[in-house]
């Protein structure tokens, strides 16, 4: 009887005749096998949001020099950011435990080797040199959590609350490292945010690579039957076109960082600056929540062009603000606009790109962000320094305008490659197959 009932409690698969449910975060957490990546991926990415303010405060600590910290943070971020998605290859191609187990060793034994030169201190090329594979191992589990939902759900409507789900599992998990490794430097000791960062990698991360039944099959179509030839994601235009986007996204997250700090201490009242980052975090991750909670009739690709105009003009509208109140008002609107344009641009993902590729596809995404934000940190601060108090809120506003530049001009090229009901009914894994 067991047996009987199981496939109908599966929101990943229909009964045939039957419409597709509607989506939802009940029906998707139902999912078998969700739980047993979804509690160990948790756990191996709070080191993600962890590992640059951890390398701040511990090389500021033994330098004294916020500069020196911040450039060291920095490197990290590049290095993550030029790496994840040649990653994300080797993860499509022989599959995610292959590479995670030795990339977690690597980023462990980087990590605390980075915590030893910093205690020791050691020459500013020495941090340096130690920050380059400490960034370049980083474990790329949100892509490789968002491709097992895509082995898992395989064209179903859930896609779409499953994209959203994940968007606010970053948004928590960015909340809730930077925290923990704040407590953990201030508390215990400046190295207790790397030593942490690389125990939570280390046993997160063998966790995560251990539940191998979910994990998609490397090479092969998404229902794992059909063995498709190797081909990088960005030879998708519209993965190119999402890669813009995304630059735009990682523009207005490291823009009003350093923007909203500027501004509370021009004001006197620096301790201002978590409320109003908080403002924003809350207004993306609630709307992150109605996102995947609603059942869309647009196509995402519609929905992301209007999404994103609607982040453009509000993050443009950042910089004439001058007061906490009409400032915190904005930051929560820009907020509310961010998710919808995260969530839809992964969730294109699943029908622009073939199976064999996913993992890549969301690793040039994640690392879009991570460089545009990298970016953003610097030319904001740069503007701060150089121009008037607020200068800085010209980055989210350039950089959202530029990426809706490109996504209006280049449209066609999110559309995909299949059209039709095909997707919905279950049988879109065969377009990937066409593609290659």
């Amino acid at each position: 009887m067991a047996a009987a009932v199981t496939p109908s409690k599966n929101p990943s698969e229909g009964t045939p005749g039957t419409p597709p449910a509607r989506p939802g975060y009940g029906r998707l957490l139902r999912t078998r096998g969700a739980w047993t990546f979804l509690l160990p991926g948790f756990a191996a990415r709070q080191p993600f949001a962890m590992l640059t303010i951890s390398i701040v405060l511990l090389v500021q600590h033994t330098t004294g020099s916020y500069g020196v910290a911040g450039a060291v943070a920095a490197t990290t971020g590049v290095s993550m950011a030029l790496c994840a998605p040649y990653v994300g290859r080797l993860a499509d191609r022989y599959g995610q435990r292959a590479v995670l187990v030795p990339g977690v060793l690597v980023h462990t034994v980087a990590g605390l080797g980075l915590t030893a030169l910093a205690l020791a201190h050691a020459p500013l090329w020495a941090l340096f040199a130690a920050a380059v594979p400490t960034g370049a191992s980083v474990p790329q589990i949100g892509p490789m959590v968002r491709a097992r939902w895509g082995a898992k759900l395989k064209g179903s409507p859930l896609m779409s609350t499953a994209a959203a789900f994940e968007s606010v599992t970053d948004e928590l998990t960015f909340v809730l490292g930077p925290l923990l490794a704040t407590a953990l430097c201030t508390g215990v000791t400046p190295a207790a945010g790397l030593v942490a960062e690389a125990g939570l990698t280390l046993v997160g991360g063998l966790l995560f690579a251990a539940s191998r039944s979910t994990q998609p099959a490397p090479g092969r179509t998404g229902d794992g039957s059909t063995r498709v030839p190797h081909a990088s994601a960005l030879r998708v235009p519209g993965v190119r076109v999402l890669i813009a986007a995304f630059l735009g996204i990682g523009a207005v997250f490291g823009g009003m960082q350093v923007s909203l700090a500027a501004f509370t201490e021009s004001i006197g009242q620096p301790g201002l600056n978590g409320v109003l980052y908080g403002v924003f975090a809350a207004g993306n991750m609630l709307s992150g929540l109605v996102c995947g909670a609603l059942a869309w009739k647009a196509a995402p690709h519609h929905r992301l062009l209007v999404g994103y105009t609607a982040l453009a003009l509000t993050a443009s509208g950042l910089w004439a603000a001058h007061s906490v109140p009409v400032l915190a008002g904005l930051g929560l609107l820009v907020g509310v606009c961010v998710a919808p344009a995260l969530v839809t641009g992964y969730t294109l993902v699943d029908s622009l790109v073939p199976a064999g590729a996913r993992t890549e596809a969301f690793t040039w995404l994640t690392g879009a962000v991570a460089l545009g934000q990298a970016t953003a940190v610097t030319v904001a601060g740069q503007l701060e320094d150089r121009l008037w108090d607020g200068a800085g809120f010209l980055v989210p506003a350039g950089g959202t305008l530029l990426a809706l530049a490109v996504l209006l001009t280049l449209r066609s090229w999110l559309a995909g490659p299949s059209r039709g009901r095909t997707v919905a009914r279950g049988v879109g894994h065969r377009a990937p197959a066409a593609v290659d």
